[in-house]
């Protein structure tokens, strides 16, 4: 069992930053992904970005060069730094643990204003 906790959501005016955090506890062995991902109301769940625990990171061609994704391996965590933030960056943003199996976390809201 592996469970997700995420903090660092909140409102920011468009332009502005954010960074979110993901611990991971339990269960963890590696190789693994973690990631974030976010959904917007009406929309589907989408991929924002992940990193694996060897360093490969992947992005979302709409958060390339805004956002970036680290990871401490000592720690199970990850960040999401969200710089230049835009209205469409609105959404509920889950970080999702992947090893043997699969776990999401409860998600943070981020909510930007204009």
């Amino acid at each position: 069992q592996v469970h997700l906790v995420e903090s660092g959501g909140g409102l920011v005016q468009a332009g502005g930053s954010l960074r979110l955090s993901c611990a991971a506890s339990g269960s963890i062995f590696r190789p693994n992904v973690m990631g974030w991902y976010r959904q917007a109301p009406g929309k589907q769940r989408e991929l924002v970005a992940t990193a694996t625990s060897a360093g490969t990171t992947n992005y979302a061609d709409s958060v390339k060069g805004r956002f970036t994704i680290s990871r401490d391996n000592a720690k199970n965590t990850i960040y999401l730094q969200m710089n230049s933030l835009k209205l469409e960056d609105t959404a509920v943003y889950v970080c999702r643990y992947r090893g043997v199996r699969e776990y999401w976390g409860q998600g943070t809201q981020v909510t930007v204003s204009s």
